[in-house]
């Protein structure tokens, strides 16, 4: 009998392997990507080359690539169920982004807003690749075909730049690329800084009390929400003013599952003590089993190279498809 079952969308994300990323990157956007595997086709990628358009220590880089990729991992990335792979072990990435920087307007990646950040913060390595790399990310996404890309405020802008480049290659050489929407993600917590709640939890934030990172240990988490920025009111309630507790009663509330108003009824007539407690508690018990799986694929060098290898084999396959497609459109001889 045949399978009448609708195919599943594809959708793509990557993170660049740039430090351990915070509570606020896993509430807000990390912990949805394992709910998508279900819903979707999913792709995900270690985005290391991305990572150089500032210079990089190599030991370092390589270390941070390993503790990304077992990262995503342990948050309950399944390879069974999703392709999971380094971005810089499948070629076609690359060779992709030199087709498509020459089909990039100037203009285009001059409108950039991450380029202009980037290049304030980085005024003596204004490179290339730094101004370049929209168009690597548009590789990374058309590879794949995917019909959604997740995505964040920040990064909305690049999708439309991906969009503008797969429909100016489409209307050149004929259907080579699907071209992708951006998919806003069921919403995730908004974890603002600890110590500046009107600002986003950062984990380069030179303040090692506004983020928590997926890797601090119970001690350092305790610490860090014992410290966290309140207000004089002592009543844990959300309110407009109340940046601090708001923030600290979302995280609370992402990590129970408990509705604010039962987060209210919960700590009424309790102080912040109490609270921030109660928040640092339900943070480490989240962070727990993380950790530890974590920890387990750290530990097996061979068994975390052998998951990236059959990622980087399975997505070879994959980009190969669309990159000789796209060659041959051109007028490439492939042999």
């Amino acid at each position: 009998m045949e399978n009448t079952a609708p195919r599943k969308k594809r959708a793509l994300s990557c993170i660049q392997p740039s430090g351990v990323p915070t509570l606020g990157n896993y509430l807000g956007a990390l912990r949805n990507w394992v709910g998508m595997q279900d819903e979707f086709e999913c792709f995900f990628a270690v985005a290391d080359l991305h990572a150089i358009t500032v210079r990089q220590e190599p030991a370092k880089l390589r270390q941070q690539i390993r503790e990304m990729f077992a990262l995503l991992l342990a948050i309950g990335l399944d390879p069974e169920k999703s392709l999971l792979f380094v971005q810089s072990q499948v070629p076609a990435h690359s060779q992709l982004a030199w087709l498509l920087a020459c089909h990039t307007q100037f203009g285009e990646l001059s409108r950039m807003t991450q380029f202009k950040d980037k290049a304030q913060k980085h005024a003596d390595n204004i490179n290339l690749g730094l101004f370049a790399y929209p168009s690597l990310m548009a590789a990374d996404i058309l590879l794949y075909q995917p019909d959604v890309v997740p995505v964040g405020a920040d990064q909305k802008q690049h999708v439309e730049l991906t969009r503008n480049i797969a429909e100016r290659f489409n209307g050149l050489y004929g259907n080579v690329f699907t071209v992708p929407e951006p998919y806003i993600m069921k919403t995730g917590a908004r974890v603002r800084s600890l110590q500046e709640p009107t600002r986003k939890m950062s984990k380069s934030d030179e303040n090692q009390y506004a983020y928590v990172s997926l890797k601090d240990d119970p001690d350092t988490v305790m610490r860090k929400f014992r410290r966290a920025v309140t207000d004089s009111e002592a009543q844990v309630r959300y309110a407009e003013g109340k940046d601090g507790i708001n923030n600290l009663m979302e995280i609370y509330s992402a990590c129970t599952g408990d509705s604010l108003e039962a987060v209210e009824a919960a700590f009424a007539g309790k102080g912040y003590g109490d609270f921030k407690q109660a928040v640092g508690e339900a943070v480490v018990e989240v962070l727990r089993p993380i950790q530890e799986r974590f920890a387990r694929y750290m530990q097996d060098k061979g068994q975390l190279d052998s998951l990236m290898k059959q990622g980087a084999e399975r997505a070879s396959l994959a980009s190969r498809r669309t990159l000789d497609k796209a060659m041959k459109k051109m007028g490439f001889v492939l042999v």
